[in-house]
This record gives C-alpha cells, structure tokens and sequence, in this order.
C-alpha cells in the first residue's frame, strides 16, 4: 500500500508564502505542524522524552506504523537547486526520524548517504515510477509513505500511484502559499475516517481509481 499524510491549512495550503533555504515551510508554515510537536510519538521519534498521549498522538501512531520506505522530493530534503554540496545531510542531524530507506526525487545523481539509526538516503533520478518501483522492494510486506512535499504528493495523486491520503486540516488561513491540489481536477476520493483531536482534525481518504 501507498499512503500519504500531510497537514493542510483551511484554504488548502501546505506550505506558506516566502518559502526559502532559511524558512522552508513559508511564512507561518510552521503553524501546520504544531500540533504534533508536543506528542509523545513524535518526541520519541526524534529521540526524545516525554510529551502528551492523546487522540493526536494515537493518529500518528497509525500513520507511522509498519512503513518500510519513504520518498520525497528534493525541496523536502533541501539543500537548495542545481548539483549537490554533499556537506548537505537533510534538515533531521545525524540521526533521522525515518529508520528506513528514503528515496529522494532529485534531477542531480548523489551517491547514498547512510545515517545513524537506520535511516538511508537514496537519490533518483530516473523519475516517480523508478522511485516507487525501488521503494516498494524496500518495503517489502510494509507500506511506501509519499512524505511530500506538495508537488511530490501531486504528482504521484496524478498518476494513480497512492492509495490513501490522510489531511490534517489545521484551522488556520495562510492566504497564500504552496496549495496541495492544484491541477488535480479528475482527483476522486471517498472519505474512510475522520478523527477530531483537541487542536486538529485527521481526514482519511481512500483514492479512486
């Protein structure tokens, strides 16, 4: 299975205007995520204690279990445009949050990069169908999470490669930004859960063929 999982502001934006190497989320694109900085899922994830159990955290309990693989684009991964400057190693330090193989769309070739804790990047450059191709035998038995960004996540919606797509909508308004469905006119979906949390409600879609 292939899912999907990203927070969406109410106008439908995932990131925020201004968008740069020193604010990669936009201006108030942080805001989008701050519901899941204080849970304990995430802390532990990112080798931290403590932090709160609630609906929130049970969420991201789900959307993180059983992946065997990621991918993302390179705006994700950062490090700017054009060749790489190796000395780049994404923005998560030595150890990443992922624990897996992680294939990052990129038009520049980059030799693997190997972290602490499991976590492996992989560059493609040969497109969305070669990484996904390479991530599910990653996988194996597990699920290929499509981690974004947005154009990533349009991309495979546009090809009919993902399976499950899960918006956390966030009741803020951006006003501008980098929207998630833009150009995607034919996008089908049929609503399979929805979760209400404390700051943030969790939207799980199954994606139509």
């Amino acid at each position: 299975m292939v899912i999907s999982q990203l927070s969406i502001s109410l106008d439908g934006y995932v990131a925020g205007p201004e968008q740069s190497l020193q604010d990669p989320l936009g201006r108030g694109g942080l805001q989008l995520h701050e519901w899941v900085f204080g849970l304990d899922t995430w802390r532990a994830q990112h080798g931290l204690t403590g932090g709160e159990r609630n609906i929130d955290a049970e969420v991201v309990d789900e959307m993180t279990r059983d992946i065997g693989a990621y991918i993302m684009g390179r705006r994700m991964f950062g490090g700017g445009g054009g060749d790489w400057d190796e000395s780049w190693q994404g923005w998560w330090g030595d150890e990443p949050p992922f624990r897996t193989p992680v294939f990052v769309l990129s038009h520049h070739p980059r030799t693997p990069l190997v972290m602490n804790g499991g976590t492996e990047f992989r560059f493609v450059t040969d497109g969305i169908e070669s990484a996904l191709r390479q991530a599910r035998e990653a996988a194996g038995d597990r699920r290929v999470a499509i981690a974004g960004g947005a154009s990533t996540v349009r991309q495979y919606l546009a090809a009919g490669l993902i399976d499950t797509l899960q918006l956390h909508l966030v009741p803020i308004i951006l006003g501008g930004g980098e929207k998630l469905l833009d150009g995607l006119d034919s996008l089908r979906l049929e609503q399979m859960a929805v979760v209400a949390g404390p700051t943030v409600t969790h939207v799980t879609y199954r994606v139509l063929r």
